[in-house]
């Protein structure tokens, strides 16, 4: 699938060894998204015995479509420090702001396809509950062809969850945009979801491409009053069988987790997906353990996001502070970025000796007030030096503590290291 050479690169980055990476890889419990069209210069494993990665979301809206906008934001994000990018266009220009955004993406990019299969269905016949599979398999082969590196393909929501769902209404409903749109296909046409129907055609062109799948979690919850109900759970099962479909084909396959979690269930949940998918990589969207944070929910999403890495999840999507209120700036991608590194290094820094050496070496620089030092070691380097910078009166002590600075006071004692 790889040469041995790339896996040996991408190895000494990881900080592992080359034979592992490839044991974990061929059982499925590692993958990497890459499509054969595309080579990019920051290629990442995303599973087990790996560092935490991170994905940022970006894409125009249908009020927001601008592509100049969006291709700051995809800048934006990797120089925050996002492992991956997913475009999640639904406007006017989609197919150009993919485009656009391939051209300028050196990390691996994802994307949702039946949002592109819907609205061509729009366009062409007035409705996308008029969509046909060719019209969802034209857009598949289009964008791999075209180099896409992963897919979320929404194929675990069956038509038979629509019936539990009428029966047990759900306090926050389906949130998942592709679920939804597939919810109402099936509900309007009384047929199952093509995905699921077509899935074995799906993986003859991930397998041609090299593509990652990433089994979207259509039914996750919305609320955390719907936290791991029976239609989440059942979605879980059915993503599982779906992943033994793609380890038999030759398909490198991941699996999407769930949004908002109550907090003492964030460990079980990920404990099931492991379980139940056999180790699959998971990608959780957040998880938000609180619905109240509007403006807040990358701080909300980085909580969530850190005790669902410690407890298993692989692979962290970026929640900005503009999630659930508008399209996010470029300003809230940064923030976003930034908070989900934070939640993964906490977590990478119990398990990897270079990240627990960042800390240890920014906490001496702390000690004697080595800012020269400080300021590269930090997440965010920028906002470290504009917040010192703001009184120029003190060099080496900040105003928090002034001329009272505990640390300067320990070293004319001799008593820092």
């Amino acid at each position: 699938m790889f040469k041995k050479s790339f896996l040996k690169d991408l190895a000494k980055k990881e900080k592992v060894k080359a034979t592992f990476l490839e044991k974990q890889l061929e059982k499925g419990r590692v993958v990497i998204p890459l499509n054969r069209k595309r080579e990019i210069p920051k290629p990442i494993a995303i599973g087990e015995g790996l560092k935490i990665k991170i994905n940022a979301n970006i894409g125009a809206s249908t009020e927001e479509t601008g592509i100049k906008d969006e291709i700051e934001k995809l800048k934006t994000a990797i120089e925050a420090g996002t492992d991956t990018v997913m475009d999640l266009t639904i406007g006017e220009n989609l197919k150009k702001v993919r485009k656009e955004i391939l051209k300028n993406c050196e990390v691996a990019l994802g994307t949702v396809p039946i949002y592109e299969a819907a609205i061509e269905a729009e366009k062409k016949r007035g409705s996308f509950e008029k969509m046909t599979f060719d019209d969802i398999w034209g857009v598949l082969k289009s964008q791999a062809e075209q180099g896409v590196d992963f897919f979320t393909i929404h194929a675990g929501i069956l038509k038979k969850a629509l019936t539990t769902l009428k029966k047990k209404k759900r306090v926050g409903g389906i949130v998942s945009r592709g679920g939804a749109i597939l919810a109402r296909w099936m509900d309007v046409n009384k047929k199952e979801n093509p995905l699921y129907g077509n899935f074995d055609k799906i993986l003859e062109l991930a397998k041609e491409y090299r593509m990652t799948l990433s089994l979207g979690d259509a039914l996750r919850p919305g609320a955390i009053a719907d936290s791991s109900d029976t239609l989440q759970m059942s979605e879980l099962y059915v993503l599982g069988e779906l992943v033994k479909k793609c380890r038999k084909k030759g398909v490198q396959v991941m699996v999407e987790g769930p949004g908002h979690i109550r907090l003492d269930e964030i460990a079980l949940n990920m404990f099931l997906e492991k379980k139940i998918c056999s180790h699959a990589p998971f990608y959780v969207l957040g998880p938000l353990p609180t619905d109240i944070a509007a403006g807040y929910d990358h701080i909300t999403g980085a909580i969530g996001g850190t005790l669902a890495a410690f407890y298993g999840a692989d692979f962290l999507c970026v929640v900005t502070p503009a999630e659930h209120l508008r399209h996010p700036s470029v300003q809230d991608i940064k923030e976003g970025v930034i908070a989900s590194r934070i939640a993964a290094h906490s977590v990478d820094v119990l398990r990897f000796k270079d990240e627990w050496q960042k800390d240890l070496n920014l906490s001496l620089a702390r000690a004697h007030r080595d800012w020269g030092k400080i300021f590269p070691l930090t997440l965010d380097e920028q906002k470290a030096k504009r917040y010192k910078g703001q009184n120029k009166t003190l060099s080496d002590i900040c105003t928090m503590c002034g001329r009272y600075c505990s640390l300067k006071m320990l070293e004319k004692c001799n008593l820092l290291k």
